[in-house]
């Protein structure tokens, strides 16, 4: 048993993993899979999966510019979505692997699972005219900017 409570359940025990340390944990049996599914109808490797998917956003002078860390999925179980004409949702899915009854586990950190991020755009992003497209695990969004509009000055003439 582990020290430090783990969120995928089970037993780690490796003599090279320093939180794998066999004493008394008191959180034993709170933060398993099934009793996070009891209480919350989701299991820890969604919560997980859920938090993993890594994005970063960079703004240019023409577009924001999403990029997402997908690997091992395909375009197709990724969906990206407009909501409310200034929220940008990329989401899916990662299959669970299928389990062996003979096959003997030592590490599990790959998330399965649905994943969610969503983020609120400034008024000058073109939501209508968001292009996205999936390269090697990468999933890159764009979204173009409106065109800055400068304040127009009218010179007044100083009479006298």
């Amino acid at each position: 048993m582990s020290l430090i409570p783990s969120l995928f359940g089970g037993r780690r025990s490796n003599v090279f993993d320093p939180f794998s340390l066999d004493a008394w944990d008191p959180f034993e049996g709170f933060f398993t899979p099934s009793a996070l599914a009891n209480a919350s109808g989701s299991t820890a490797r969604d919560i997980a999966a859920f938090t993993n998917a890594r994005v970063d956003w960079k703004e240019t002078p023409e577009a924001h510019v999403f990029k997402a860390d997908l690997p091992g999925l395909k375009k197709e179980e990724v969906k990206v979505e407009v909501e409310d004409k200034n929220i940008l949702q990329i989401s899916g899915e990662r299959s669970k692997e299928n389990e062996e009854k003979n096959d003997k586990w030592h590490r599990v950190e790959r998330a399965s699972g649905k994943f969610m991020r969503r983020f609120k755009l400034p008024e000058n992003a073109k939501m209508e005219e968001v292009k996205a497209t999936m390269e090697n695990g990468v999933l890159t969004v764009t979204v173009p900017k409106a065109p800055e509009k400068k304040p127009e000055v009218k010179s007044i003439d100083i009479s006298g």
